[in-house]
């Protein structure tokens, strides 16, 4: 696990177990102080486990292993792409990068992103569901693209936040879902345990 380092110069209320700073991005525009580490799990998918399944179990391990060092309010999210019932990950290499782009081309795949918030005896967990369109990919971009550097660490090779969003041609569901952690769903969690980013959130 790596050392906790403070988004914020204000009091941390929360603590977010993960490393990726598109995460943080999202949590810190949502006015919260908080601090952030990636933790080590086991992340493969288990034989037979459905793709929606396995992002709540991921997230829940994750903020399991991070409450071993922080006490506090954690949370923690795992993202894959499904297209049809295969979970595609973070590629490996370039060549699996690129199977991933010819394979999402042209079609639509699914995004899901599960979240799970723990803090004292309780654990929450929330999954967003998003249908994501791309155009077609020819091979010549998707080598660009590869070569960009961007698509290394992420969930099907592409992050829509960047560059890769000029391969989306329509998205049905939660934009910040795609990006690794849904604001709607992750606001309702916070706010039952005591965190309201507006206030009435609780009730919304």
């Amino acid at each position: 696990m790596g050392t906790p380092i403070i988004v914020s110069d204000r009091r941390p209320l929360l603590h977010l177990a993960s490393a990726s700073p598109r995460r943080a991005e999202i949590l810190d525009a949502l006015g919260i102080a908080f601090t952030a580490a990636g933790v080590g799990i086991d992340e493969r998918r288990r034989e037979h486990e459905a793709a929606d399944a396995m992002v709540l179990r991921l997230a829940s391990e994750k903020a399991a292993a991070a409450r071993l060092e922080y006490a506090g309010i954690v949370l923690a999210a795992d993202t894959v792409v499904v297209v049809d019932t295969d979970v595609l990950g973070k590629p490996r290499d370039r060549a699996d990068a690129l199977a991933m782009l010819a394979r999402l081309s042209g079609r639509r795949h699914r995004v899901m992103t599960g979240i799970a918030l723990s803090w004292g005896s309780n654990e929450r967990t929330a999954l967003s569901v998003t249908d994501v369109t791309f155009r077609d990919i020819s091979p010549d971009e998707a080598i660009a693209y590869w070569q960009s550097g961007e698509p290394r660490d992420k969930a099907g090779a592409y992050a829509i936040q960047g560059l890769g969003g000029v391969f989306v041609e329509a998205i049905s569901g939660s934009y910040t879902g795609v990006v690794g952690l849904p604001v709607f769903e992750t606001v309702r969690l916070l706010a039952e345990a005591g965190i309201e980013v507006v206030k009435g959130a609780a009730g919304s």
